[in-house]
């Protein structure tokens, strides 16, 4: 758990935009002596572990102006860290001009899948030749028995197309067919895609690789070789764990509350 030194403030988790508006909160008078926790969750949504020390900090005789002051400090330290993990490189696709200091698209995909440990998480809108696009990938699930991944894709209807949702699904499975290993990834789809009311559809657009919980790469290109090799294409190869685990959570809440859904037939 970490905590700032001397008055322990338990902020794991904490963003430095929660810790400056209970700051706010405490200057502008609208939390008072009696500090309470439930007075600070009704400002801004803190963990309970927060709350209850700002409680404790006020009743030992810590003035509002004080805390606001400590969570100040609390927030910098929070931004600190982050600038510190958040270390970027800018990943690019297409002609590159001498003075470019940029990483190749394709370079970096292959790196990523084949360094994977534990899981790969892609997201991506249109996936064209799955067999080279995704040969590093698999070849990296078939030889480390631990890792799992997930791969999130557009499936849409086509204007005019009024067939069964089962049946635009199956097409879609069937189109992935030559997946190149022999242990396959999870593909989810986003439902929406294929509704037959053109103001409730939507498109799955998010572009981004997300490996170990440690890296994130958010691309604006596909997975096709258009993309990734002759496309002029722009992403962000992120070393952080904090927006490795932001980015996951993401995912992760869509597929418990079932907005998106397992492919079948895959």
């Amino acid at each position: 758990m970490w905590t700032l030194p001397d008055l322990p403030l338990r902020i794991d988790g904490v963003s430095a935009a929660t810790l400056r508006l209970l700051a706010t909160a405490c200057r502008s008078g609208q939390l008072v002596t009696p500090l309470t926790a439930f007075a600070a969750s009704k400002v801004a949504s803190c963990a309970p572990a927060l709350a209850a020390d700002l409680e404790r900090l006020n009743r030992e005789g810590m003035s509002p102006h004080h805390i606001a002051l400590l969570l100040d400090v609390a927030a910098t330290a929070v931004e600190a860290r982050l600038e510190r993990e958040a270390a970027a490189e800018l990943v690019w696709s297409g002609p590159e001009t001498e003075y470019a200091r940029s990483r190749d698209t394709r370079v970096v995909l292959d790196e990523l899948f084949s360094s994977a440990t534990r899981s790969v998480l892609v997201s991506t809108y249109i996936v064209q030749h799955i067999e080279r696009v995704f040969s590093v990938l698999a070849a990296r699930l078939d030889a480390v028995p631990a890792l799992s991944a997930r791969i999130f894709m557009n499936v849409e209807r086509k204007p005019g197309d009024t067939r069964l949702e089962a049946s635009l699904l199956h097409e879609f499975a069937s189109s992935l067919a030559r997946w190149p290993g022999a242990r396959r990834p999870e593909i989810y789809y986003d439902p929406r895609g294929m509704s037959v009311d053109p103001d409730r559809r939507a498109s799955w657009h998010a572009k981004c690789v997300l490996v170990d919980d440690q890296v994130a790469f958010v691309t604006s290109a596909n997975f096709t070789e258009w993309a990734q090799e002759r496309n002029v294409e722009a992403g962000a190869l992120i070393r952080s764990r904090h927006f490795a685990s932001q980015l996951r959570l993401q995912f992760d809440s869509l597929v418990r509350s079932k907005a998106v859904k397992r492919l079948p037939g895959f």
